[in-house]
């Protein structure tokens, strides 16, 4: 996720006013705050990070790991401790939500959001070899990204279990992100040919194949990841 944000909103982040970026909800341990922010200092060496948690033992946990100006952590939630971030990291966070809390956290974090702001709301597995994630701004979410390590799944149907809560029961006969997935599905099987030369030139034929029929954005299929526009695989209601 991190290689993506600084890949795909670097222009973003270096055209901010003040760029200031949220990791919400870091968990544990500080050390997704960390990586972040030594990440997104190659995009802008000026870029601020704090990790933003509800819970108070994990924010003085982090503080040895404080790296003033650049890293910083302070208790809070959806409404940033009263931070106006360009940017928010959210990964894994709404997975324990059902469908309408999730929404009014949305709702909650656009709101809090600096103009202009983004926020990229996903899942991932425990060692970050499969993960979804929607990329939304002050007005919803534009787009969808899959992204996996090609070697480690044996279709991409399996990206299924790491839908963002918007989408992981939508994944029924009749709701467009079913048809995505099935669309994929169809492609890889299509480019099992391509196997032999390994699996991510397999993922890159059926991210060109999945493109011919459906709007994609394939720029980064050699990564493992596949963006989708939202409005394509929005639920049903």
């Amino acid at each position: 996720m991190d290689n993506w944000i600084a890949a795909t909103l670097g222009a973003t982040i270096r055209a901010a006013a003040d760029p200031l970026v949220v990791d919400l909800g870091y968990g544990a341990t500080p050390i997704t705050a960390v990586e972040l922010s030594t990440r997104l200092r190659t995009v802008r060496a000026d870029v601020r990070v704090v990790g933003v948690e509800i819970d108070p033992d994990r924010v003085a946990a982090a503080a040895p790991a404080k790296d003033p100006p650049h890293l910083d952590f302070v208790r809070g939630g959806f409404e940033y401790a009263g931070l106006r971030p360009m940017l928010v990291r959210a990964a894994n966070v709404l997975r324990q939500y059902d469908e309408a809390a999730a929404r009014e956290a949305w709702t909650t974090m656009r709101d809090g959001l600096a103009d202009g702001g983004l926020i990229v709301e996903g899942t991932c597995d425990e060692v970050g070899r499969r993960a979804a994630w929607v990329l939304l701004d002050q007005d919803g979410p534009r787009t969808l990204t899959l992204a996996c390590r090609t070697s480690d799944i044996a279709r991409p149907g399996d990206l299924a279990e790491r839908l963002p809560k918007a989408l992981i029961h939508r994944n029924v006969r009749g709701e467009p992100v079913h048809a995505f997935l099935s669309a994929l599905d169809a492609a890889w099987d299509a480019a099992a040919p391509m196997s032999s030369f390994g699996p991510r030139q397999r993922w890159t034929s059926m991210c060109e194949r999945v493109g011919r029929d459906w709007p994609v954005d394939t720029r980064r299929a050699r990564h493992g990841e596949l963006t989708v526009t939202w409005a394509a695989v929005a639920p049903n209601d």
